[in-house]
């Protein structure tokens, strides 16, 4: 008799768990997937300039050309209101003309790193300024409307 209402009891706690989970299929799920693509991606080039990782000429304008295309695909997956599960505050969509403001510029400035990119000799030194610019424009964007 005791295992059914513990039975019944694991069952619930599996089931609110399951609740917090985000769909991979929604707007939030596909632009939390892309944020975490962009940041793997920062991440690598920037442990190639921070001597955490060899710099790899080629891998470095590779990972530029990645995060370029990535910094153009997480806008379409804000939907007109906020999501429960959302990191982002409500200025997303209250200041929509600023948050787009923003977005642009993060584009400019990855464009702007593959361009530097195809300067050869690609070295560290010669794209450390044009990264630096990138992580300047992510970190203002997350300063100003995501909620940690």
């Amino acid at each position: 008799m005791k295992l059914l209402p513990l039975s019944l009891s694991l069952i619930a706690i599996f089931a609110l768990v399951g609740c917090d989970r985000i769909d991979p299929d929604s707007p939030l799920g596909k632009r939390k997937a892309i944020y975490q693509q962009m940041l793997d991606t920062k991440e690598d080039l920037g442990g190639m300039l921070r001597g955490r990782l060899a710099f790899d000429p080629q891998g470095f304008v590779d990972g530029a050309a990645r995060l370029d295309e990535l910094s153009r695909q997480p806008w379409q997956y804000y939907p007109e209101a906020k999501e429960e599960q959302s990191d982002a505050r409500e200025d997303v969509w209250q200041q929509q003309e600023r948050f787009n403001q923003m977005a642009r510029e993060l584009e400019a400035r990855t464009a702007a790193l593959v361009a530097t990119t195809a300067q050869a000799p690609v070295t560290a030194a010669g794209v450390e300024s044009a990264f630096q610019r990138v992580e300047d424009a992510c970190e203002a964007c997350h300063k100003e409307f995501r909620a940690y």
